[in-house]
């Protein structure tokens, strides 16, 4: 899903959260959630788009309606072992900067 078609499932009300994960600690990913299934951002060619902080996050995301909006870090045992999980530390933040 491109930033435009985030925007309009956003508008539309159909996006239940944005989760900005982080990537080894350097890059982060915005992904939506919507009907229990995650939808990456990708640019214009097509790419998983890489953030590179929350504030980054913010900017893309500043013309956007007011969403639930997390930031989740995986476990960094789980990361030493290899292991993929879902869970994680997810932390709610502020859609808007203060």
């Amino acid at each position: 899903m491109n930033l435009q078609e985030l925007n309009a499932y956003a508008i539309a009300g159909k996006v239940d959260e944005l989760n900005l994960i982080s990537v080894d600690g350097v890059i982060y990913v915005l992904e939506a959630r919507m009907h229990g299934s995650a939808h990456p951002l990708r640019d214009a060619h097509g790419e998983i788009m890489h953030l590179r902080s929350v504030e980054h996050a913010r900017d893309v995301l500043h013309a956007f309606p007011k969403l639930s909006f997390n930031v989740m870090h995986a476990s960094v045992h789980d990361e030493m072992c290899g292991a993929s999980t879902e869970e994680g530390l997810k932390i709610p933040i502020t859609f808007r900067s203060a």
